[in-house]
């Protein structure tokens, strides 16, 4: 597994910021309840995303070495006028790709996934985008379609960040998966060889540990790779057309239940 450069961490901040304006001007119904996030609209969802890019952008602009306070941060709740929602977002958007460029990937940023540099943030806000993207997109009832290399790296960074919270949180909820013998096998089954998208996580009595490629396991999850993406994120139903499940559905179901994030 590699990461992704930060310059293409930057690009996809940047497309997707786009991606989400595009939606907001279309003339979507941005009172809609998003499913994925049944607290929010469509426009209290653009709000939040943008108020978390607002948030990162401070944090990496002034090279904070600890949390900033969300009510800290300028405009971190966006405009009071709807209207002026987009002009909003292409200002969020820009201020933080150009913070994110100026400070490269190494500079010190305080995290709480124990990253402290800007280019934990380059990844996680690609991904936080891409994944809040997908449910104004779906709530919206629009098509919704994200890079391969993008979508393969948001089940990474997952992946990795149940890693961290087990050796950080041992009381998470993810601890109930723990035991020998289970295993669970992702099968993206549209992407090229070269991309290597498939996933086996296997579990023992200590830990959840992964490995990108092809295995036997105990419950495989098979399809496009957005859909098993957007599957792994909770965004899209198991019982969805273009997906199949074959095995012990039941330690799927339990791993998306204990281990969700995003």
């Amino acid at each position: 597994m590699t990461l992704l450069s930060h310059d293409r961490y930057c690009d996809e901040i940047a497309h997707q910021v786009g991606q989400l304006r595009a939606l907001v001007a279309s003339g979507a119904d941005l009172s809609v309840t998003v499913p994925t996030c049944p607290d929010w609209s469509i426009e209290q969802l653009v709000r939040h995303t943008g108020g978390a890019l607002r948030w990162v952008e401070l944090m990496v602009r002034t090279r904070a070495q600890e949390e900033v306070p969300e009510e800290q941060v300028p405009l971190g709740e966006g405009p009071e006028d709807a209207g002026e929602l987009d002009a909003w977002l292409a200002e969020t958007g820009e201020l933080l790709v150009a913070a994110l460029r100026e400070a490269g990937p190494d500079a010190g940023v305080w995290s709480w996934a124990g990253v402290p540099t800007s280019g934990f943030w380059a990844r996680r806000m690609a991904h936080e985008l891409t994944v809040h993207r997908a449910d104004a997109t779906l709530a919206a009832g629009r098509p919704y379609e994200v890079a391969p290399e993008i979508a393969a790296d948001a089940i990474d960074e997952w992946l990795q960040i149940v890693e961290f919270v087990q050796r950080t949180e041992p009381d998470d909820e993810a601890r109930e998966l723990r035991g020998p013998g289970r295993s669970i096998h992702l099968h993206a089954t549209d992407a090229g060889a070269e991309l290597n998208a498939e996933w086996l996580i296997g579990f023992t009595e200590d830990v959840i540990d992964w490995r990108r490629g092809h295995g036997k396991a105990t419950v495989a999850l098979r399809g496009p790779l957005t859909a098993v993406m957007l599957a792994f994120y909770r965004r899209l139903p198991l019982d969805s057309p273009e997906l199949e499940v074959l095995g012990e559905r039941e330690l799927l179901d339990f791993w998306l239940e204990r281990a969700s994030f995003g």
